[in-house]
């Protein structure tokens, strides 16, 4: 049965220009234009059953200048002259098809046609479009056994908007809007659906622990200066022998110093040797045929201070002996070449791995030094599929907000990497399968994943390294990336022009409105016009999920994140909980809230 079915007054008006993507409409009647409102979608019939779908764009009504005629006319035809121009600009964004092969109610985003000039366009109202937003969101849904449901569309709140969750993750997804805009419970609601899945696998990257109210997940975080006596399960310790090199000078290394060079070949001697006798103490002799200083391997940290403080204090004997003075007769010793240009690289690494708010990485407990240390680790990271107390071990958070804002950025890239690694050497699966995909959630993105380049320092760039590596080709090895930042403006745009979808709610920022603007095709830049004007919790969905790009109204979840806007006026109205001004404060002493 057709969806469509119009009479020739409920015209809009007729074809008048065709471009590409773009249709210009003349609206010979005003009342006509009264039904021409931005943002309606309209419809064309090409070719029997095929129909064209568009989105108004513009909207105007110029008055007609008429010139002087050389010949007075008479008044009857004065009288039919035009006083005023009306006119529709709409963008092109699918066809339908009644029946395809086999497949009836068939919606593409390919336009496969262009219409005639003077064809009448339609605007989608009441059933019309009530049928039309069915037949998107049963296609949307496809067959899968829990779709994605993420809120419903604004044209008509009676249909539920479905997003193709395969298509969604498979080439990475930003989700981006000012402070307050509904991220948070954006991201809340496709985890909540996620976990009802029983092989779901995904992490958050959490900087302000705003997902710990997140029951169905299972609850990580980077250990602080109160897991050191008797670390909990939740407790993540990331020592510093799974930095790489590059990492690990990101860290130490002062490059304006003089003696940066000597210090960084000091520092890669020294873990080339221990990781070396590391592997002859684990008797894994067979590491050695692919070693480089980048393998992980546990080493103790006490060990690395010993080796490089001998390289710094090294003498060898000359074989000469002092003939008078105070040293006579006593050996003369000749300094070594790294001798005493160590120093303040050693004092540098003494005073980070005394402080005890870097502990997670350099004061781990003594288990992290056994081989198995990093399966232990990556089972944690990557496990899914165990169902146990109501909770996925699928949906991992990681509360990253103890870590000191210095070593952020390498950290979060640690993490990110090791996964990222782990699926890269790991083999599809016996029965030919892929990999068992991965989905990193990188709240709060700015960050560590920044834009400009030439101003951020070593440690971020290490961080965007990583990331942008994964971007890059994460794909091909099930490892996808949810960039989630309230500044895309600030967010590498190496790693934004990756991502297939764009889920924009408000952004009030122009800077950050043209960066989603450059992210689109050209024929979809003016759908982000309403970015400033949206409704908290109502975004855009433009990408390969979604068949039609349009203005959506996001489900609120369930379990709400700690992100909520704080009701000052009201709170200072009347106030839940007297706060305990002492605890905080022996908590900022402590660096600890445990």
């Amino acid at each position: 049965m057709a969806i469509f079915a119009f009479s020739q007054d409920q015209s809009l008006g007729e074809v008048r220009s065709v471009e590409t993507s773009k249709i210009t409409v003349r609206v010979t009647d005003a009342q006509r234009l009264q039904k021409a409102r931005v943002g309606r979608l309209v419809a064309i019939q090409s070719l029997g059953d095929e129909w064209l779908l568009g989105i108004i764009e513009r909207v105007w009504r110029h008055a007609v200048e008429i010139d002087t005629l050389e010949i007075e006319p008479d008044v009857e035809t004065a009288s039919d002259l035009p006083i005023e121009e009306n006119g529709v600009s709409i963008s092109l964004v699918g066809t339908y098809r009644e029946r395809e092969g086999e497949r009836r109610n068939v919606f593409s985003r390919a336009i496969f046609s262009l219409p005639e000039i003077n064809r009448p366009v339609f605007a989608l109202d009441e059933k019309s479009l009530e049928n039309f937003m069915g037949i998107l969101s049963a296609s949307t849904k496809g067959d899968a056994k829990v779709p994605l449901r993420v809120g419903r569309y604004t044209l008509d709140e009676s249909a539920v908007a479905y997003v193709d969750g395969d298509k969604l993750f498979q080439r990475h997804f930003a989700l981006l809007g000012s402070t307050g805009s509904g991220k948070s419970y954006a991201v809340a609601s496709i985890l909540e659906q996620a976990a009802q899945l029983p092989h779901a696998n995904a992490i958050i990257l959490d900087l302000h622990g705003e997902y710990s109210s997140m029951k169905f997940a299972r609850q990580f975080r980077i250990a602080g200066i109160g897991d050191l006596k008797s670390p909990g399960e939740d407790a993540l310790f990331l020592p510093f022998w799974l930095l790489t090199y590059e990492e690990m000078q990101s860290l130490f290394i002062d490059r304006s110093g003089d003696n940066a060079p000597n210090q960084a070949l000091a520092l890669m001697e020294s873990v080339v040797d221990l990781k070396k006798r590391a592997i002859s103490s684990f008797d894994k002799p067979d590491l050695l045929e692919g070693f480089t200083v980048d393998t992980p391997v546990p080493f103790k940290l006490e060990q690395l201070i010993a080796s490089l403080t001998a390289k710094n204090e090294d003498e060898t004997d000359t074989g000469d002996v002092y003939a008078s003075g105070a040293k006579k007769g006593l050996p003369k010793m000749e300094k070594g070449p790294l001798n005493g240009k160590l120093s303040r690289f050693l004092v540098r690494m003494r005073t980070k791995f005394d402080d005890r708010r870097y502990a997670f990485m350099y004061q781990p407990p003594e288990e992290y030094g056994d081989y198995e240390a990093l399966q232990r680790l990556a089972k944690k990271l990557l496990g899914s599929g165990n169902l146990e107390d109501g909770k996925n071990s699928g949906i991992k958070v990681i509360d990253f907000s103890e870590v000191p804002s210095d070593v952020l950025p390498v950290v979060v890239g640690l993490v990110a990497r090791l996964v990222y690694q782990i699926q890269f050497w790991s083999r599809p699966g016996s029965d030919g399968d892929d990999r068992h995909p991965v989905v990193m959630i990188c709240d709060e993105a700015h960050l560590y994943l920044p834009s400009r380049q030439s101003e951020v320092g070593p440690l971020e760039r290490r961080a965007l390294e990583n990331f942008e590596r994964i971007a890059k080709e994460g794909r091909k090895y099930g490892v996808s990336l949810m960039v989630v930042s309230q500044r895309p403006s600030d967010v590498s745009t190496t790693i934004l022009s990756q991502c297939g979808n764009i889920v924009s709610l408000r952004l009030a920022n122009k800077t950050d409105q043209a960066v989603v603007r450059q992210l689109l095709p050209e024929s979809l830049e003016s759908l982000m016009e309403i970015l400033p004007t949206l409704d908290v919790g109502e975004a855009v969905v433009v990408g390969d999920a979604v068949l039609l790009p349009t203005r959506i109204k996001l489900d609120k979840p369930k379990n709400l994140p700690r992100s909520a806007t704080i009701p000052f006026w009201k709170r200072w109205e009347m106030p839940k909980a007297p706060v305990d001004i002492a605890e905080a404060v022996e908590n900022m002493r402590k660096q600890s809230r445990s």
